[in-house]
């Protein structure tokens, strides 16, 4: 099995395909992270719409969320709409999920998303996994089941900044907050490779 983790350069999701046995690339325009990654050469450095039509059979696409999601735009998403960029953005979204046959694109909430293009097909928790703390995230799915919760701990803390939770947050760094979940790309490896 050829899968594609678009727009991810920690190698979290990647690398725990690759322990499956699964032919798995990373591709971002930033270098990776992954010290197990660069050894075994996993990680294609160029843009996504390169390399998506390259015969994957599977497309797990981590894309920004700086013009989409309410989290990121917030206040200045009408901005980001009259300018186009979110209108940019979504159209980046189109072409992954149509370049193969099972795709998951993850954002977090976006109303402009399930307004504009399709509804979510899930929201995941990082505590429905093993974690301890919030952070919404919403899943489109294309032929590939909803992620069933592996390990429930109750959240104690926030992943981001969010005035209106009185829970502790932790992650304030943006490149720290972008990073994916490990529990969950642990349970998309389990539960996706069937």
């Amino acid at each position: 099995m050829n899968v594609l983790i678009a727009c991810e350069y920690s190698g979290i999701v990647r690398d725990e395909f690759c322990k499956k046995g699964v032919n798995a690339y990373s591709c971002d325009i930033l270098p990776t992270e992954s010290e197990y990654t660069k050894e075994k050469n996993k990680h294609i450095q160029d843009d996504v719409l390169n390399v998506i039509n390259f015969g994957w059979d599977m497309i797990i696409a981590f894309p920004p969320c700086t013009d989409l999601s309410n989290a990121q735009a917030g206040p200045r998403m009408n901005e980001k709409i009259a300018n186009g960029k979110a209108a940019a953005s979504l159209e980046f979204i189109k072409k992954i999920y149509n370049a193969c046959n099972k795709v998951c694109i993850e954002n977090p909430v976006s109303s402009y998303l399930n307004k504009n293009w399709i509804p979510y097909s899930q929201i995941i928790q990082p505590y429905y996994f093993g974690h301890n703390y919030n952070k919404k995230t919403c899943l489109w799915l294309k032929n590939i089941p909803i992620l069933i919760s592996t390990i429930y701990n109750e959240p104690k803390y926030n992943f981001i900044d969010s005035s209106r939770n009185k829970l502790k947050s932790v992650h304030r760094n943006v490149h720290k907050r972008n990073k994916f979940h490990s529990g969950i790309a642990q349970a998309m490896a389990e539960q996706w490779l069937y």
